[in-house]
């Protein structure tokens, strides 16, 4: 594998603890339009995932909604959630270490979620100022995960190739979209029970664990490198 050169992290559940607020919402919203949905069917089945493919699978399982309705709801769903973002929002476990010692790097956020949902999860949990404009919103880029398109964005707007990045997601939907992106892959397995990490991918358990995994890659890397010149 490439020396990482730049760093990608996604942020629900990588960086912020954010999904089980989501899935409140999302549970909250959905079943007040007819559409069944409980938060743990968030994390069993659709971590990760765009809301309105979620939508439009519930949909095929139970009956369209009026879209004049879905509109507002997701509107409404996501005025809550920023507002308990502000207030409730904690740092994923280890990633505020993480991040610190990896300073160095030039670093992005990438996600499926709109970019205000970016920056206030960021503001809420101390981290904004580590990676600054640096936020690619699947919203913005008009492209989404699990299409590689969005890291693929990420990569060009940074000023890298996807083969010098390293992706960090904890969601399956991600860690494929990075993969086919041409991208090394840190999969944060936070469930590694249920959960199983997709062949290419490299697995973590705790974000404590981050630093180091980029460590042995440079550290592989360069005596490839060294073996190659010999």
């Amino acid at each position: 594998m490439a020396r990482p050169l730049c760093l990608l992290f996604d942020c629900d559940g990588t960086l912020v603890d954010s999904e089980p607020l989501l899935a409140d919402e999302m549970a909250g919203a959905l079943n007040a339009v007819g559409l069944p949905f409980q938060a743990s069917d968030y994390i069993g089945e659709f971590r990760g995932a765009r809301f309105r493919r979620i939508v439009a699978t519930l949909e095929s399982r139970h009956g369209s909604v009026d879209p004049e309705v879905l509109e507002p709801l997701e509107v409404a769903m996501r005025a809550n959630l920023n507002r308990r973002l502000v207030t409730e929002l904690t740092p994923i476990s280890g990633a505020s270490e993480a991040l610190a010692q990896l300073h160095g790097y030039p670093m992005g956020v990438v996600s499926n979620g709109p970019v205000n949902k970016i920056r206030t999860s960021l503001k809420a949990t101390g981290l904004a100022d580590l990676f600054g404009e640096q936020l690619f919103s699947a919203y913005e880029a008009n492209c989404w995960k699990p299409d590689p398109c969005l890291y693929r964005h990420a990569a060009t707007e940074m000023g890298y190739s996807p083969e010098q990045c390293l992706a960090i997601e904890d969601s399956v939907v991600g860690v494929r979209a990075a993969l086919n992106a041409g991208m090394t892959v840190v999969h944060l397995n936070r469930f590694p029970d249920v959960e199983e990490t997709p062949e290419g991918a490299i697995m973590i358990t705790s974000m404590f664990q981050l630093p180091t995994v980029i460590a042995r890659l440079a550290m592989e890397s360069s005596a490839s490198r060294l073996t190659a010149a010999r």
